[in-house]
């Protein structure tokens, strides 16, 4: 477990450098995932770095919010898809790192363009019935912002995943409370979040230290035990945004905007290096 907590520093080393590098991109929701795309990507999917599209008979990954591209970006270069030092071409014209994934660049590990948002859940849903028609035992994970969840789109999605009992999918909500215009119960609250999922018949799992690694990985286990039983789960994560830089941690403002060079000092000055900057 140490090491998955060493990995997940060095994600976040990598993440207020590439947002830094360019002084564009979205740090915040980025810090506060790392832990879990890092537990994903290390220790819970089955996944294959050489990359096929198609992904048969792999777990399958879809990032619906897509404008924290700069963790999954980190994820995907520490997990051996593409090589390390391309993280710095991040947002740089005739990059393969765009601010949102897109698949046109050919970047191994995007299965989808990402970032229009409301979207990712029909896309893994899409997925998951796929590898049910296909007898694919591969399980599918989606994670999506708790903002994200004003877009009508999602609401569709859940219900029509409990009607089809996709009980291959695990979705997760990034439950931190912020979003771009300030906290999310005063742009749109949620209400009562998981009895709105109980109610459109998911399984629900609360995750209430989404930035401890041990408990990250405890609760997807957990999520895994669930999987063909008639439901589709999802881990309702409370996270931090801004999680591991103490002046970003917990503010609406880090949403989108770049440390300046004094920030990025303080920001890596409390960032354990690990795994050697690119």
């Amino acid at each position: 477990m140490s090491d998955l907590k060493g990995i997940a520093s060095q994600v976040r080393r990598d993440i207020v450098r590439m947002v830094h590098g360019v002084q564009s991109g979205h740090p915040g929701g980025s810090l506060g995932c790392a832990d879990y795309l890092t537990a994903l990507y290390f220790d819970i999917m089955k996944h294959d770095p050489s990359f096929n599209m198609d992904g048969k008979g792999e777990d399958l990954f879809f990032l619906s919010n897509g404008h924290i591209s700069p963790v999954f970006y980190s994820v995907l270069a520490r997990s051996g898809y593409f090589p390390v030092p391309e993280l710095a071409t991040f947002r740089k014209l005739n990059s393969r790192l765009q601010g949102h994934p897109t698949t046109h660049e050919h970047l191994p590990g995007v299965r989808v363009a990402s970032g229009s948002l409301g979207q990712g859940m029909s896309v893994a849903l899409g997925a998951a019935l796929a590898k049910k028609i296909n007898n694919d035992n591969g399980l599918v994970f989606s994670l999506h912002g708790d903002g994200e969840l004003d877009e009508g789109q999602n609401w569709e999605a859940i219900l029509f995943a409990a009607h089809k009992k996709v009980d291959n999918l695990i979705a997760a909500v990034d439950w931190n409370g912020q979003q771009i215009d300030g906290p999310t119960h005063k742009v749109m609250s949620l209400g009562d979040l998981p009895s709105k999922f109980v109610s459109f018949g998911w399984e629900v799992l609360h995750l209430e230290k989404g930035n401890d690694m041990d408990e990250v990985i405890k609760t997807l286990n957990e999520a895994k035990s669930f999987t063909g039983k008639g439901k589709p789960i999802v881990i309702l994560m409370k996270t931090e945004m801004g999680k591991g830089v103490d002046f970003m941690e917990g503010s609406h403002e880090w949403h989108g905007i770049a440390p300046n060079d004094e920030q990025l000092q303080k920001a890596l000055a409390q960032l354990a290096e690990t795994m050697g900057d690119y």
